[in-house]
Formats: structure tokens, C-alpha cells, sequence
């Protein structure tokens, strides 16, 4: 049980955070900060937040438990605005999708309070944002990274695990470098895929008509390319070595299938495609999928 969490962003992920720790009975009071003064108050509406701070500071002021859950972009801004509400028995943790840039930001903005903070990346989300849409169930067997740093407080990893378990997430520990790796492969890149093929056929003299066909395959394929643009802009900046590594493995993919095309090889695009439904097959089975 946490006596107070300041949370820092009081939007969908923040907001799920909130009610989560409220219905596992392990928090006995959110105060939060938004920088929208109307999102904070909608908040407190709504019976995600017991009390609306005027600043990020007032928000952590007293808290033993401190959620930063907005843009990773901001996060810098963000820790440096918090850090003389933060103490050493205080549990700092983010909600960013890239690690190793949050973690320099948190370095410079928490500086002798660095230790204290836990970074952590849950897989959760929807296409929706906001705290209208916020849920306690969200993080229900979703996995959730924690990537602490060697000068990372063990005792605070070890808090942080049993908090995310016990709002119903399943915890892996991994380097802020393994994360941003995998999450070019599996996250961002996908994202940044979706972007482009649907600006590529909406940029085609026939693009709305070819729209007015797609059916689910479409709807399934295209459906991260609803995600806010600011989010993903700042995703997709904060870990562009690692996407641009990405992208040029999958253009190697797809020339293979242009060639296999362009020859006219049946069997050879066959085997591709088998290989493709495969490997998809056997993600479908494990169970974290």
C-alpha cells in the first residue's frame, strides 16, 4: 500500500495507472497534474485523481509513489520540474515507449534523485486517447518492461515489479538498450510502416476510391495508423537509429518479394509467404501473445 501517488499526466495510460492501483487497494490517495487545467479536473470528475495539484511539484509533494506518463519528449521538463519533491524513499517510474532517451532525461532532470527512478514501458494502449477512456483493467496480462539502470535502487526494481503485478501486468526485466531494439522491430517501425502506406495510397489519383473498397484485412492491417501524430512523432525521433536499422531490413524483405515478383517465381514467393505465416503462427501461440 502507497500512501499518496503523484501522477504526472493524467491521460489514458495515467489515468488506467490510477484506477488500477485504486481497485488493487494499493494506493490510498492520487493527487495529479496535467498541463491541460481541464484534463486535470476531468479527472478528478471522473474518480481517476482524489485531488487536481496546480503543479507538477504539488502533485509528487508527498507522494511515495510518483508515475510520470506524458510524451517522452516532455520528460526532461518534466523531472526537472519534480525533483525537489522527490525524495529517496520515493518510487519514480515513466510509461515511455523508448528507454534510453527517458533515462538521460531522467538523469539530468532528477540528477541526485536518479536513483529512484525505475523506468518501465507497459504494452498497453488503445487507438483512443484520454482519461475518458481510462480503465483499471488495461494493464490485465499485459507485459509491462522494466529497464533499470546499474545505479537504479534494487530495492525500488523490486517495488516496482510487485506494483505492476499487482495491478494484473506480467513484469519483464530487460537493458534500456535490449527495449529500444525490440520495440523498433515490434512497435515502432510497424507504426511508421502504417503512416506510409496509407499516405502512399491516399496520395494516389484513385486513393479514395481504393478506400472505399478495403474491407477487414485493410481495417486490421492499417490500424495503428490511427495513433496520435505528436506521440509518434516523438517515438519515432527519440529512437531513430534503431527504427532506421529496422526499416532497412524490412526494404531488404521487400525488394526480395519485388524480385520474386518481377521473375515470376511461384514457388520462391510460396516459400516466403509460408515461412511469413509460420512465424506468425507460432507468435499466436506463446503466451504472451
Amino acid at each position: 500500500m502507497f500512501e499518496q501517488l503523484g501522477l504526472i499526466g493524467c491521460g489514458l495510460i495515467g489515468g488506467s495507472f490510477a484506477l488500477a492501483l485504486k481497485r488493487a487497494k494499493l494506493v490510498k490517495r492520487v493527487v495529479g497534474y496535467s498541463k491541460s487545467p481541464s484534463t486535470t479536473e476531468r479527472a478528478r470528475q471522473l474518480g481517476v485523481i482524489d485531488v487536481a495539484a496546480p503543479s507538477a511539484l504539488l502533485a509528487v509533494s508527498g507522494a511515495d509513489l510518483v508515475l510520470v506518463a506524458v510524451p517522452v519528449a516532455a520528460s526532461e521538463a518534466t523531472f526537472k520540474a519534480i525533483r525537489h519533491g522527490v525524495s529517496a524513499d520515493t518510487l519514480v517510474m515513466d510509461v515511455g515507449s523508448t528507454k534510453g532517451d527517458v533515462i538521460e532525461a531522467a538523469r539530468r532532470g532528477l540528477q541526485t534523485q536518479f536513483a529512484s527512478f525505475v523506468p518501465a514501458h507497459p504494452i498497453a494502449g488503445k487507438e483512443v486517447a484520454g482519461v475518458e477512456h481510462a480503465e483499471a483493467s488495461l494493464f490485465d496480462g499485459r507485459q509491462v518492461i522494466l529497464t533499470p539502470t546499474k545505479t537504479t535502487l534494487r530495492s525500488n526494481v523490486q517495488r516496482a515489479s510487485q506494483l505492476w503485478t499487482g495491478v494484473g501486468a506480467q513484469v519483464l526485466t530487460m537493458t534500456p538498450e535490449a527495449h529500444d531494439s525490440a520495440f523498433a522491430a515490434v512497435s515502432h517501425l510497424p507504426h511508421m510502416l502504417a503512416f506510409a502506406f496509407i499516405n502512399g495510397l491516399a496520395a494516389q489519383p484513385d486513393g479514395a476510391r481504393f478506400l472505399e473498397l478495403a474491407g477487414p484485412g485493410f481495417r486490421d492491417f492499417t490500424r495503428i495508423a490511427a495513433s496520435d501524430p505528436a506521440v509518434w512523432r516523438d517515438i519515432l525521433l527519440a529512437n531513430r537509429e534503431q527504427v532506421l536499422l529496422q526499416s532497412q531490413a524490412f526494404r531488404a524483405q521487400l525488394q526480395a518479394f519485388e524480385a520474386m515478383l518481377g521473375a515470376g517465381d511461384a514457388q520462391a514467393l510460396e516459400n516466403a509467404i509460408a515461412e511469413a505465416r509460420q512465424t506468425r503462427s507460432d507468435w499466436r501461440r506463446t503466451p504472451a501473445s
